[in-house]
């Protein structure tokens, strides 16, 4: 694993949060630290030793979007294995608590490094025309 590969050669267990207002969906669009490639995808991230995935969620939410976010239920899981890349992927459905939407930070990178560019609503429609990931987001139903 290269020192500028944080997130390859090893099995990394992600969560991330679903999320609908006014029947849109919450995306984060990101730089792909697997392809590289800007990507569209539920905000989210690691799992540290010893947290919970809920713990996870609640907290990477709040990171990339300053909602805050209580977990309603589980909705389904997502694998990527690719070259050196080995991802286990969580989704639930999140209801907002508390917090004003604006992009957050990713803070184990630092500000030339942030994987974040964007982020917004989009409907059903929209996101069948956009690079989002995982794939299964083009057919779930809200």
């Amino acid at each position: 694993m290269k020192p500028s590969d944080p997130y390859s050669g090893f099995i990394r267990v992600r969560v991330a949060g679903l999320y609908i207002e006014n029947s849109k969906l919450l995306l984060v669009k990101l730089k792909s630290p697997i392809t590289s490639e800007f990507i569209w995808t539920p905000p989210g991230g690691g799992v540290n030793f010893k947290e919970t995935l809920s713990e996870a969620l609640v907290r990477e939410f709040e990171e990339e979007t300053s909602l805050k976010v209580s977990i309603e239920h589980f909705h389904n899981t997502s694998e990527l294995i690719k070259d050196s890349f080995h991802i286990l992927e969580f989704y639930y459905v999140v209801k907002k608590i508390d917090g004003i939407l604006k992009l957050g930070t990713d803070p184990e990178h630092s500000s030339e490094e942030q994987l974040l560019s964007d982020i917004g609503f989009f409907t059903k429609a929209e996101i069948q025309t956009m690079n989002v990931k995982p794939e299964f987001l083009k057919n779930i139903n809200f």
